[in-house]
């Protein structure tokens, strides 16, 4: 508590103050002394949009962003994270970081002391609610009342308020302050037909439509905000450098490739046909699966179910996220597990890859003494990085659960990465993850492992 009176205090002394560059010497750095040092240092939020650690690389629209414009300049990208907008505020005036990579929404109190640059992003909140139903979508805000919304607390809630006396009332607003669950939870209700309606940003709810293209996000509840990158106002020279860039980027290929990875591309592996188990085989490459798994010591039919969730056994597939072939190896990942350079569909190549990859991660989770636990902790580090997973433990440890089991302890804290009240727990080393995900991942491939089992033989 003494912690976030301090903190409410320092941000009320910052707004006291328009947020007045501090004189600390940085008045004079500026793109030309960045490029003396080589760095450029972004400041970013931690969110499946903007930046996030995904099976060992960094992702995230921001970040990708923010990679291209370093490039473009011969900088090498320095990436640092805080907690909310007056803290990458506050940063970027102390000078941890050179540049908000990150859609700061262009008000008052912050155009007092930053220079807005880049991308001018124009930003609502939509309703989220699913086609299919009985009945159609709502097409009208008028229509909400007498329905039951849900939102977290903060802007979302405030404006489902607003929006309420607006209409005169009527809104059924369901509050959501369970702190473990997060606003992309609320929309996976949505999606799975939990609840009918929940409220967020246009660029969250386009990026969750990858993932569950049955939701309706197409009514907006606000006024458009307008956002965008910024800098301190001693480095009009960057700022200057930032729009000419995005002006010029804007159609560019590298541009165009970002944005459809994360807001366009499904998400999901596509179902296709295998061969039928009744012949006693899986697939194709069950020879593969059998030869390389006796190696690590694993039973070859949860080789072969991790690679139908992985790829559905297609050789050629490629994710959003740039992981290849049958068991999706990203392309770091390959190199590292000595992949050459375009065999990474090859499938013997990437079979032999991939579990000499599961080996090496089992080796990280030895201290987990049930063989079976331990499988499930690589299982979900296989999908979503160790790092991801060792947050998890460190979490489930922190709250008195067994951070060596997997259901109920440490999978309940992979769920909870995604809420920023867990993810910006000192604990955690590596910031958000979307980790329904992985929960939903090793469950599925353990259950199609035992109906594998029941049907082939060993």
């Amino acid at each position: 508590m003494k912690q976030i009176y301090f903190w409410i205090l320092a941000c009320i002394s910052l707004l006291g103050c328009g947020y007045n560059q501090p004189s600390n010497g940085l008045e004079d750095y500026d793109l030309p002394q960045m490029k003396d040092s080589g760095v450029l240092v972004a400041l970013t939020l931690n969110s499946s949009i903007s930046y996030f650690d995904y099976r060992g690389e960094p992702m995230g629209f921001q970040y990708e962003l923010a990679e291209q414009f370093a490039r473009s300049q011969g900088l090498k990208l320095e990436i640092k994270t805080a907690t909310d907008a007056y803290d990458l505020t506050h940063k970027l005036l102390t000078g941890e970081g050179d540049l908000i990579a990150y859609p700061l929404p262009i008000i008052k109190e912050f155009k007092d002391s930053v220079l807005f640059c880049g991308e001018d992003i124009i930003t609502h909140q939509v309703l989220v609610q699913r086609n299919g139903r009985k009945t159609p979508p709502l097409t009208n805000v008028t229509q909400l009342v007498g329905k039951e919304v849900y939102a977290k607390p903060g802007k979302y809630l405030n404006r489902l308020i607003n929006l309420d006396k607006e209409l005169g009332g009527g809104i059924l607003i369901r509050e959501v302050t369970n702190d473990s669950i997060s606003t992309e939870d609320l929309i996976a209700k949505v999606a799975g037909g939990e609840i009918e309606y929940a409220v967020c940003d246009n660029d969250l709810a386009r990026l969750n439509k990858t993932y569950y293209p049955q939701l309706n996000i197409n009514l907006a509840i606000s006024f458009d905000q307008r956002a965008s990158w910024a800098v301190r106002k001693g480095s009009p020279l960057l700022a200057e450098t930032v729009n000419q860039w995005h002006n010029e980027n804007l159609t560019s290929p590298a541009y165009r490739a970002s944005t459809k990875r994360y807001f366009e591309i499904s998400k999901r592996t596509p179902q296709g046909s295998i061969l039928s188990i009744k012949d006693g085989k899986i697939s194709h490459f069950d020879d593969l699966f059998k030869k390389y798994a006796a190696e690590i010591g694993w039973d070859w039919r949860l080789l072969a179910s991790l690679a139908f969730t992985e790829s559905n056994f297609d050789t050629t597939a490629v994710s959003w996220a740039g992981a290849k072939g049958l068991m999706q190896l990203m392309p770091r990942t390959a190199r590292a597990m000595g992949v050459p350079e375009g065999k990474e569909q090859n499938p013997e190549e990437s079979v032999k890859a991939a579990t000499k990859y599961l080996g090496l991660t089992a080796r990280s989770f030895s201290k987990i003494e049930d063989p079976n636990e331990r499988i499930k902790f690589t299982l979900a580090a296989y999908n979503g990085g160790i790092g991801h997973v060792f947050d998890a433990m460190a979490l489930a440890e922190k709250y008195g659960k067994n951070k060596y089991v997997w259901d109920d302890n440490v999978a309940d804290f992979i769920l909870l990465k995604s809420n920023e009240e867990y993810f910006n727990d000192p604990v955690c080393k590596n910031g958000y993850f979307r980790g329904r995900e992985t929960f939903n991942f090793v469950k599925e491939i353990l259950a199609r492992t035992e109906f594998y089992r029941e049907k082939i033989k060993p």
